[in-house]
């Protein structure tokens, strides 16, 4: 890795070294659901709460345009935000420990659901239930995980724990429906009157 004169690592695109980006903002308390929205628009950037109010986000050019658009949507909600590009002076692992602990949690949350993906696909074998019609409900499950992970993937600037496990486990997902694929295009071929 090489360091560009700036002190930012010029090999990771998505993160600028120790610079976060700091939302501060206000939303009026009525009608509730615009606090709501907002929460639900920062958790689906993977935001992290440095304390009421002020969200951190690492400095990347994705996150600034979000949190721009964001900012522009809290001001039409009669709100206030001001967004900040900052480097920690002290206590820059406390803001990383959050926002790792933060990916951490999202990839527990997809290992949960990658556990009950595999209990469904082995009710299925107990049921000796080999359908299309499962077969294609299992795929789409499959591809929202996989989805689920590619976007908690691209906000895990730093590596959080857990994402190793959480990619073998949806690789091992992969692996299961293909082997239940099998079994259903053998039986329905079956049923069919093929080989």
């Amino acid at each position: 890795m090489t360091d560009t004169p700036d002190g930012n690592d010029d090999a990771s695109p998505t993160a600028r070294n120790g610079v976060w980006l700091l939302l501060v903002y206000r939303v009026p308390s009525e009608p509730t659901r615009l606090r709501a929205t907002v929460w639900r628009r920062l958790k689906g950037l993977g935001a992290v709460y440095v304390q009421n109010s002020v969200v951190a986000l690492p400095a990347n050019t994705r996150n600034e345009r979000a949190l721009r658009k964001l900012r522009h949507e809290i001001i039409e909600m009669a709100g206030a935000a001001v967004l900040l590009d900052a480097s920690a002076i002290a206590g820059e692992s406390t803001i990383r420990e959050l926002y790792d602990a933060a990916r951490t949690d999202e990839y527990e949350e997809i290992l949960d659901r990658c556990r009950d993906f595999l209990a469904g696909l082995q009710k299925e074998y107990a049921n000796d239930h080999f359908t299309y019609a499962e077969l294609e409900e299992n795929e789409v499950d499959l591809v929202k995980l996989q989805s689920w992970f590619e976007k908690v993937s691209e906000r895990d600037a730093f590596g959080a724990p857990g994402r190793e496990r959480t990619t073998e486990a949806i690789a091992e997902c992969a692996t299961e429906l293909e082997a239940y694929a099998s079994r259903v295009y053998a039986v329905e071929g079956q049923s069919a009157g093929g080989d």
